[in-house]
């Protein structure tokens, strides 16, 4: 393995790790304007994996970018369920269904 590749995926492994604790630290009342960030940040993900996609520089990356592509949309299609599902819950209800 190349030097660099060993880097990267120590900063990746050491990224997990902050993540998790980050998350497992959020009360639940901060949890829907966090899904909002995350989605926002995924957004940047999907951009990024499409250039990576598409550029086409190996077969690798192209396979690479296809399946970060389809788990960012994933990432963001659940966010943006369980965003609304949240906020559902918050409004009021009409008196007749009371």
């Amino acid at each position: 393995m190349s030097e660099g590749l060993v880097i990267l995926l120590v900063i990746f492994v050491l990224a997990m790790f902050v993540g998790f604790e980050v998350i497992t630290k959020v009360s639940p009342t901060l949890h829907t304007p966090l899904m909002s960030g995350s989605n926002a940040i995924s957004g940047i993900t999907i951009i990024g994996s499409m250039v990576v996609a598409g550029m086409g520089a190996t077969t690798l990356a192209t396979i690479f970018g296809v399946i970060a592509v389809a788990f960012a949309m994933i990432n963001v299609v659940g966010g943006y369920v369980v965003t609304d599902r949240m906020l559902q819950m918050f409004k009021r209800k009409p008196e007749a269904e009371r």
